[in-house]
């Protein structure tokens, strides 16, 4: 047995199952293994193990001479042949040239599974010199009942696991590659077909003060503007549903199902539509407008979407109306759940109510929503809906690609989806994904959620 070499409850031994040991002290059938994956577990009799391993290497190989020495090769250069023409008899012969686009996508998938196949290599030899071992100690190497016995029991966090890691992976992992890669090229509205690689040219655009449609200035501007949305949807929405959590909570506040029945089915209600009957009321000649203007209050429309104050404050505002309902569910819960006991004892003791709000109900409120709170901040820094749908990013300045109340988010879909500008897009997308890590991971580490874990317990 290995010996620890630190002693306390937190240590946990190195696994003497290592590639290191496999290629080190392994026998030849081990050692074979990093060659023919499978071998050291066909030969102690572990046949489906094996083989499936077996399986594996040659179905990589076989994709490697196939396609993927195609993709890799032309990786470097993003392809350079163009589509040509030749006039026969009369008629234009089409021939098909390279796209970018897709040797782009395929040469991130490709150096995504030989990454998968280095790891499959680790697992190969691991499982041979584990099988060996056990052989040397026990007389034979787990069955294939043992193996799934083991797995639907001490290891079945790995098989619960093993589907939404590969959805990660595969839906998550590999796009975010391929927009990042995207970052680093020419495909904008003037390269949609073939593009080159162009190093940190982008970014450079992007933090330039050249004046351009994409330039500092402007994303300085919509990521404070962002954060600033981020902070006020998020904020507002917790303390006033709270609030309102609260006042329905009361024992002395009647119809408390009635109350919850009217936020609920603000929920209900499909959140697109409700936004878009808001955008068309609150337009220079929609509802509001024309019922303010009939009842003498006005004289002329007010600029909900046509000022940059007046349109932040309206989709701030309006958003209350789609997030406090949520928030009311969430504290209800909550308050429903704090143990009596702690209220009583205060009073015995001759607490009042904001001493009894400030150390009890606020501090296992803040204790237990730290979580949702963080993702709800990451959502409204992505909500796209509420700002595409209302205010369409307007006002826009003219010679500017970003209006005043666009976030990060519609920023990047307009730079992608109407200008197919799509290397901004992805240094947008980059830097987005980078301000809400930072923010996120901050605010969790210094959370009481994060460190104090036990406290409520």
């Amino acid at each position: 047995m290995k010996r620890r070499r630190k002693m306390g409850a937190d240590y946990v031994a190195p696994s003497p199952y290592s590639v290191g040991n496999a290629l080190t002290k392994g026998d030849v059938f081990t050692k074979l293994s990093a060659v023919v994956f499978g071998l050291g577990n066909i030969v102690r009799k572990q046949y489906v193990k094996g083989v499936a391993l077996l399986v594996l290497e040659i179905a990589f190989f076989v994709f490697l001479f196939t396609n993927g020495i195609t993709c890799l090769s032309k990786l470097p250069s993003l392809g350079d042949q163009k589509q040509g023409k030749v006039l026969v008899d009369g008629f234009w012969e089409y021939t098909q040239g390279d796209n970018s686009v897709v040797i782009l996508l395929y040469g991130v998938c490709t150096v995504v599974l030989c990454l998968l196949f280095v790891y499959l290599w680790t697992v190969s030899l691991k499982s041979a010199y584990k099988a060996e071992c056990l052989t040397r100690e026990q007389g034979k190497a787990p069955s294939l009942g043992d193996d799934l016995h083991e797995l639907t029991n001490a290891k079945v966090h790995r098989l619960l696991m093993f589907l939404p890691t590969l959805g990660i992976l595969v839906f998550t992992v590999l796009p975010l590659i391929f927009m990042i890669s995207m970052a680093f090229t020419s495909y904008d509205r003037n390269h949609l077909v073939l593009f080159d690689w162009v190093g940190f040219d982008n970014f450079a655009k992007v933090f330039s003060n050249s004046g351009g449609t994409v330039n500092a200035r402007l994303f300085l501007q919509v990521t404070i503007w962002t954060l600033v949305w981020a902070f006020f949807a998020t904020f507002l929405n917790f303390f006033i549903g709270m609030f309102f959590a609260m006042v329905i909570n009361r024992k002395t506040t009647r119809f408390k199902g009635f109350w919850r029945a009217c936020f609920s089915m603000s929920i209900a209600v499909p959140q697109f539509v409700s936004l878009l009957v808001m955008r068309t009321m609150l337009q220079p000649t929609g509802a509001i407008n024309r019922l303010l203007m009939e009842w003498g209050w006005i004289d002329q429309a007010l600029p909900f979407f046509t000022d940059a104050t007046w349109a932040r404050v309206t989709v701030i505002v309006i958003n209350l109306w789609v997030g406090i309902p949520y928030t009311i569910m969430q504290v209800t819960g909550i308050l429903q759940n704090i143990p009596t006991d702690q209220y009583e004892a205060a009073k015995i003791d001759g607490a009042n109510w904001w001493q009894i709000f400030t150390k009890i109900t606020m501090p296992y409120i803040i204790f237990v929503l730290t979580p949702y709170l963080i993702t709800t901040f990451t959502g409204n820094v992505n909500n796209f809906n509420v700002i595409y749908l209302l205010s369409g990013g307007n006002p826009v300045p003219v010679g500017d690609s970003a209006g005043k109340t666009d976030l990060l988010i519609t920023w990047l879909y307009k730079l992608t989806v109407d200008k197919n500008d799509y290397n901004l897009g992805a240094v947008i997308g980059i830097m987005t994904f980078i301000v809400l890590a930072v923010v996120s991971l901050i605010t969790y580490r210094n959370s009481g959620s994060y460190k104090n874990e036990e406290t409520f317990r």
